[in-house]
Order: structure tokens, then sequence, then C-alpha cells
């Protein structure tokens, strides 16, 4: 079962049980895959990775709404934008540790060097590639490329 169709079922499941912002939650999730997926001349469709990362994103913009409501001193808005962001947070898959993350890299290195490649600082593009396949989104991209760039020095 994909990501967007297990948020189908879902929207049947919180009618079902009468959750009221789960189900508005998802439903406004679904509407912005759909909103994604018939933008542009040709209409597409998403697969997991990029409906995992739409839902980062709907989950970072409900984070940030909420610090915004905290600061203005609206408790009550921030802790409803809270609740939805952690509905859509469930959708998501675990996050890694830095230790799983480094062992993902520590194993690439490796099999490049069984490879019989010589790795050097111009060899970050052919560590990411697998890396980046294997952490699409369950880790900061930004800190997989200095553990990378680590590795290489």
């Amino acid at each position: 079962m994909t990501l967007k169709e297990r948020l189908k079922a879902d929207v049947v499941d919180h009618m079902k049980a009468g959750n009221k912002l789960a189900l508005t939650t998802v439903r406004n999730v679904l509407g912005e895959i759909t909103t994604r997926e018939k933008s542009g001349k040709t209409p597409v469709e998403l697969d997991d990775a990029q409906v995992t990362s739409l839902l980062q994103k709907e989950a970072a913009k409900r984070r940030d709404t909420a610090r915004i409501y905290t600061e203005a001193g609206e408790a009550d808005r921030a802790a409803a934008e809270v609740a939805e962001a952690e509905i859509i947070e469930a959708y998501l898959p675990k996050a890694l540790t830095r230790e799983e993350v480094e062992a993902i890299v520590d194993d690439a290195v490796e099999a490049l060097k069984a490879d019989g490649q010589e790795l050097s600082m111009r060899s970050i593009g052919a560590v990411m590639k697998p890396v980046t396949a294997k952490v699409a989104g369950r880790f900061d991209g930004k800190t997989v490329s200095e553990i990378v760039r680590g590795r290489l020095a």
C-alpha cells in the first residue's frame, strides 16, 4: 500500500471514528498532494518519496506556524497546529540517528573501496548517491554531506 493510499484509507477510518481534527488534517494533506500532482503542464503521480517530502514540508509549516502563534500569545491556536503536525508526522518514516547514518556512510565508503576505487574529496558524489538513496527523508541532507566529507578528508 502506497503512502497516498494509506492516507485515503485513513480518511474513512477517521470519519468512522469521528476524529474531526485528524480527518481535516489528512484531507488537507491529500488536497496538497492532488494540487502538486495537477500543477504543471502535465499531470503526474507522486511516488512515496515525493509524498514523504511533501508531508515533511507540511509538518514543518505547521510547527513554524505554532511557533509564531506561541510568540503572539495564542496558545490555543499553537496547540492546534502542533496537534496537526503530530498527525502528519505519524505518516513519516522513523528518523535515523546520527550513528545509523554514519554506519550507512561507512558501508558506502567500504563498498566503493572494495570495488577498487581510490577515494578522495572528488568522490563525494559517488558516496552520496547510495547514501542518499538509503537515508531519503529520514535525516538532514546537509548533515549527511558533512559526515561524508569528514570520512573522505
